[in-house]
């Protein structure tokens, strides 16, 4: 009853992966049965806290510029593709699935070599490199946006696996509770800034003009990520209704509290606004952030967020505050249908693992 799960490098693949198993495990396959494959970055710390099997193996991703280290990937690849396959065999993996990163195409090889059915999602709407590779080689293509739908030739939207607390998410029952949480007055708006687990700098600049602006009628419940705390807490400090964390897991109090986020385009956090109906401005990464714009475009096509490029944090602050001060655009915003259902993505994986167990 056994399944691998291949997810590294960022929360957009492993965030979704563990919100599988953790479907899985409510259905009664024990969590030991749920085997984690990457590499050293979040996934190394973050899937063992959730109480799941990890086992790491050396592999990086290609460099898309011309670099002497890529001529030692085809090794690498080899190398962890037989770690894989070999804890898949010792443990009796069924299934494997995919969610992206380095760690994809040696799992989808290992995948191969024993003949187990592969099953991939895709959490961008731009697909990486490796889970274009390995996709027809899957059984299955499951992907969150619409872009990745039209990328592959037989894929099944369904939008992003979410942790339990976002896909049980329920705003009236959070909001009062969570407003108290962060030192935030029962009326008036309320501002998420979401970073990410790293935080992300030109977010923090925003929030520290939208803090300092002594005519500022609303609050920030603010994640800084944990490197950038300690400064962006002293000088939050000083100011009223503004509360600063390193790193919120507990996202879903913030969507409750906050009646506008203010966040990348990645496909977690485009995905989880979209799901808890929170409107949203979202400042696409401007190097290399073209996925993140089209991450972005579903949620601005129904009308539940905009979409602002980085230019000056001065001028996205100014956004923020015209939305907080227009509350029948907001609530335009939060009435918006999501074009997916991102709550229910979960358990089409695993129904879908659960067949195949089961052939």
């Amino acid at each position: 009853m056994a399944v691998a799960f291949a997810a590294a490098g960022s929360g957009g693949h492993v965030f979704p992966a563990l919100a599988v198993a953790g479907e899985l495990h409510r259905r009664g396959i024990p969590k030991e049965d749920l085997v984690f494959f990457g590499g050293d970055r979040m996934e190394a710390t973050t899937v063992p806290e959730a109480g799941y099997p990890f086992v790491g193996v050396d592999i990086r991703g290609l460099r898309r510029s011309a670099s002497i280290d890529n001529l030692s990937l085809p090794n690498k690849v080899r190398r962890a593709r037989n770690v894989i396959a070999s804890e898949a065999r010792a443990r009796g993996i069924r299934v494997v699935v995919v969610f992206g990163g380095y760690v994809a195409v040696p799992a989808a090889l290992a995948a191969s070599k024993l003949r187990l059915p592969l099953v991939v999602h895709e959490a961008n709407a731009v697909p990486g490199l490796a889970n274009k590779f390995i996709a027809r080689r899957a059984r299955n293509v499951f992907v969150s946006f619409e872009g990745a739908r039209r990328a592959f030739r037989h894929a099944e939207l369904i939008g992003s696996p979410l942790r339990s607390t976002i896909a049980a998410f329920d705003r009236d029952a959070l909001r009062s509770r969570a407003r108290r949480r962060y030192g935030m007055p029962e009326e008036g708006p309320v501002l998420g800034v979401i970073g990410g687990s790293l935080g992300a700098s030109f977010l923090n600049d925003v929030a520290a003009i939208l803090g300092h602006d002594h005519a500022r009628s609303f609050g920030i419940v603010q994640t800084t990520g944990a490197i950038h705390h300690e400064s962006i807490a002293a000088d939050a400090a000083s100011e009223p209704r503004w509360t600063t964390l390193g790193f919120e897991p507990d996202l879903q109090d913030l969507y409750a509290a906050a009646d506008l986020v203010l966040c990348r385009g990645g496909a977690i956090s485009v995905s989880e606004v979209q799901a808890t109906r929170t409107p949203a401005v979202v400042v696409p990464l401007p190097a290399g952030g073209g996925y993140q714009r089209e991450n972005a475009a579903d949620l601005v096509a129904t009308g539940g967020g905009i979409v602002v490029e980085q230019t000056t944090p001065e001028e996205i602050a100014e956004v923020v505050r015209s939305l907080l001060d227009d509350e029948n655009a907001l609530a335009r915003m939060r009435a918006s249908t999501p074009a997916v259902d991102h709550m229910a993505a979960a358990a089409v994986i695993a129904d879908r693992i659960e067949e195949l167990i089961d052939a």
